[in-house]
């Protein structure tokens, strides 16, 4: 065990005085750190009221909407006659078409008709004196006599009684609504329901294999045009998914990204050689064309969008617009900084053979920066997709305005999974053809 003396201990600490000497921010920093996160993280839930928050949240309509966007219902309305018959109505624009016939539904030898909500496990089967509903195990009668419908036995916990009907809660399965002379159904499916052909195609409802034959091989349906094109017409017009409308939208969204960032570094590119103090040696210049771009980056592209649409009406336009005024004063910036960061080596020396300021700018200044401006305008292009969804929903255009428009009704949430799987899709694609393009502008590899 080595022993260190009074003297070699004060040599080390002359030698490292920053371990031995330290102030109270080095000794506490990380402490008051801690300490002060804490602090806000108690005052942020006291701010948002965070307990009361997460208590009267409705976390069931989590689950429902979720389900909401992988499958679709069928709504069939049983309406009970005096003389006992079963009149049975589908709402208008059923998923079943004008005249469904589903194998689900079994009319049985004395006159009731029973409903398969889910295989055997609940099932529903209606007659005229009453209402029978299987699920969870249990079978529970509902008479329909009288002047309300009444419960026989028991009542189990996912069945509730008003004053008027009963309403039975069968999970993802779908619910029942009985009364005295109807009974609602909503019978729910997996999948999104007529996504090729709508109901109204003259290829809805048959199989793919007759499908593909009839586009290949089979007589015309239209005499004035062939299979091919029909089912094509059929497919983009879809009057329940309007395919054709949703990818106009996807593609106007793609194109203001595209206009607005183009024409927005067409715009910063000469002015952020003005605003370089090393460029331009003109400080009033470069303070107000700073300012200039601070100014335009500090109004968010969304109330840009708003002032536009305003001036411009709903629209494309409008978009472009907010993303051009947004991409001017966030390029321009970075622009700028960039210039001033150049490597002043070379600008000099080719300003030294009394080369001309437009010679010395291309082959001091451009081999630079080039690359570096590049790769920020293709972030920026790639960032202004997704941004031009959010300020479509304003009334800008693009397929956020017909996203905002499904989510309005809140009956169309499958839509709105198409809408955005669609736009997930085209994120992802701009966000790769981005990287390797910035990659290679670099000269770096993608791991």
């Amino acid at each position: 065990m080595t022993v260190i003396d009074a003297n070699r201990m004060h040599e080390i600490e002359t030698r490292y005085p920053e371990y031995f000497h330290q102030s109270f921010r080095q000794r506490f920093g990380g402490l008051m750190i801690l300490i002060a996160t804490l602090l806000y993280s108690l005052y942020a839930v006291w701010f948002f009221d965070l307990p009361k928050l997460f208590a009267e949240a409705h976390w069931e309509r989590v689950g429902i909407y979720l389900s909401q966007w992988v499958s679709y219902d069928v709504q069939p309305e049983f309406r009970i006659g005096d003389d006992g018959s079963i009149d049975i109505r589908y709402p208008r624009f059923s998923p079943l078409g004008d005249n469904p016939n589903p194998d689900w539904l079994v009319n049985n030898p004395d006159g009731s008709i029973t409903v398969s909500l889910s295989g055997t496990s609940r099932t529903v089967t209606v007659s005229k004196s009453e209402t029978i509903v299987t699920a969870y195990g249990v079978s529970v009668p509902v008479d329909v006599f009288g002047g309300a419908p009444k419960v026989v036995g028991p009542v189990p916990g996912w069945m509730t009684v008003y004053d008027d009907n009963v309403l039975a809660d069968l999970g993802f399965a779908g619910n029942v609504s009985i009364s005295v002379d109807r009974v609602k159904m909503r019978k729910r499916f997996i999948g999104w329901a007529n996504f090729i052909f709508d109901t109204q195609s003259s290829f809805f409802d048959k199989p793919v294999g007759e499908v593909v034959s009839l586009i290949v091989s089979g007589p015309r349906i239209k005499p004035d045009q062939s299979n091919l094109s029909l089912a094509f017409d059929d497919i983009w017009n879809n009057s329940e998914w309007q395919h054709g409308d949703v990818w106009t939208k996807l593609f106007q969204t793609i194109v203001m990204a595209f206009l607005g960032t183009l024409l927005g570094s067409l715009t910063a590119f000469p002015l952020a050689f003005l605003a370089a103090r090393n460029i331009t040696p003109n400080r009033l210049l470069n303070q107000v064309l700073k300012r200039f771009f601070d100014f335009l980056r500090s109004v968010d592209m969304l109330i840009w969008a708003l002032f536009l649409t305003r001036a411009f009406g709903p629209g494309p336009l409008a978009g472009s617009g907010a993303i051009f005024l947004t991409e001017t004063g966030t390029l321009g910036k970075l622009y700028s900084e960039g210039l001033e960061n150049i490597d002043n080596k070379p600008r000099e020396g080719i300003k030294s053979t009394g080369a001309q300021t437009v010679l010395v700018h291309r082959y001091g200044i451009m081999p630079q920066i080039v690359p570096v401006f590049v790769s920020q305008t293709l972030y920026q292009w790639e960032s202004n997709v997704r941004g031009a969804t959010i300020i479509g929903a304003v009334g800008a255009g693009g397929i956020g305005l017909k996203l905002w428009e499904a989510m309005r009704t809140n009956a169309n949430w499958e839509n709105v999974a198409y809408m955005v799987i669609l736009i997930l899709i085209v994120v992802f694609i701009f966000d790769s053809a981005s990287n390797a393009l910035r990659h290679r502008l670099m000269g770096t590899k993608i791991h």
